[in-house]
């Protein structure tokens, strides 16, 4: 069976000859990450020591979304797989686990029939039919960690409203990751695609990652300059290397992924929120979701600025 990545390093610091490939490996991803530029003797040797793992359970672990140490697993990940990273286009391995093969995260809806069934909350969700998202919010408030988690995250995200220098969008965003890490996606699916017919539903629906703080900046930056600081950061990377592999767009497919898993697009999707590249809906009369940047002056690499907001603005799989 397939090992996390944490357990695996483990049993390779105790083999002499893994442990010595594995050091090698840490300075190859080390030069990366700091654009260290490397000779070509330097490439072959951290091509080579990524060969010599051969078998090795590091060169098949893998990570999950909701574990401890996460960031820890990741970063073995690509510590082991640094060769992956050359370029935007080369992200397309997760380093998570399948959500198919995860079943303890599955989804527990008669956990949430009971939840609903359990209390007297049909006069306060009867409202609510022409506003799906504000009975999500109700729904949600009947779990305990959904809704101090939810409160969380926007007493983060709302601190210092109105001036972007108060905003603290790394708290903020770690706030939103929690919340949809940790809470079950019976009630995180429902609160974030709510379905919509009029502008106040939808408004609510985009407030719910509280765009002010999470998601736009007072210009918009350069998509280029937004991947950069995801490629930085080990979890950003790795939902977006997720989103990839589970978004990729087919136009023969029925349902527009080349994974034939539209599901599994979604949670990819959800892991992106949270991460230096949060995607929101634009509008609020609108399903459309894109990032918060633009592809002007983006010179010569203009073709690859449109690829990357492509995956989200016109993604047919999303």
């Amino acid at each position: 069976p397939r090992s996390d990545c944490i357990a695996a390093e483990q049993l390779c610091l105790l083999d002499s000859i893994c442990n010595a490939t594995y050091k090698i490996l840490e300075n190859c991803a080390l030069a990366k990450t700091r654009f260290l530029p490397l000779d070509h003797d330097s490439r072959v040797r951290c091509l080579n020591a990524e060969l010599d793992l051969g078998n090795s359970s590091l060169l098949h672990c893998k990570c999950h979304r909701r574990m401890k140490r996460q960031e820890h697993c990741l970063r073995v990940f690509w510590t082991v797989h640094a060769s992956m990273t050359d370029g935007y286009f080369n992200l397309e391995t997760s380093p998570y686990e399948n959500p198919a093969n995860e079943e303890h995260w599955k989804t527990d809806y008669n956990e949430l029939a009971a939840l609903l069934s359990g209390r007297d909350c049909s006069s306060q969700l009867a409202g609510d039919a022409t506003n799906p998202c504000l009975r999500a919010t109700h729904v949600c408030n009947l779990s305990k960690k959904c809704v101090r988690l939810r409160t969380d995250y926007a007493s983060i995200c709302t601190r210092g409203a109105g001036s972007e220098d108060m905003c603290d969008r790394r708290k903020c965003h770690r706030g939103l990751r929690n919340f949809f890490e940790k809470v079950p996606e019976d009630f995180t699916r429902r609160i974030l695609f709510c379905p919509c017919q009029d502008e106040l539903c939808g408004e609510r629906r985009r407030k719910t990652i509280v765009p002010d703080c999470s998601f736009q900046y007072n210009t918009k930056p350069n998509c280029l300059w937004l991947l950069d600081s995801c490629l930085e950061d080990h979890i950003c990377k790795s939902r977006l290397a997720d989103f990839q592999q589970n978004c990729q767009p087919a136009d023969m497919s029925p349902d527009g992924c080349s994974q034939h898993n539209h599901a599994a697009c979604l949670q990819a999707y959800m892991g992106m929120i949270g991460t230096p590249m949060t995607p929101n809906y634009i509008s609020n009369s609108s399903v459309e979701v894109s990032l918060w940047c633009t592809c002007e002056s983006s010179g010569n690499q203009k073709e690859k600025c449109d690829q990357i907001l492509g995956m989200f603005e016109s993604n047919k799989c999303l």
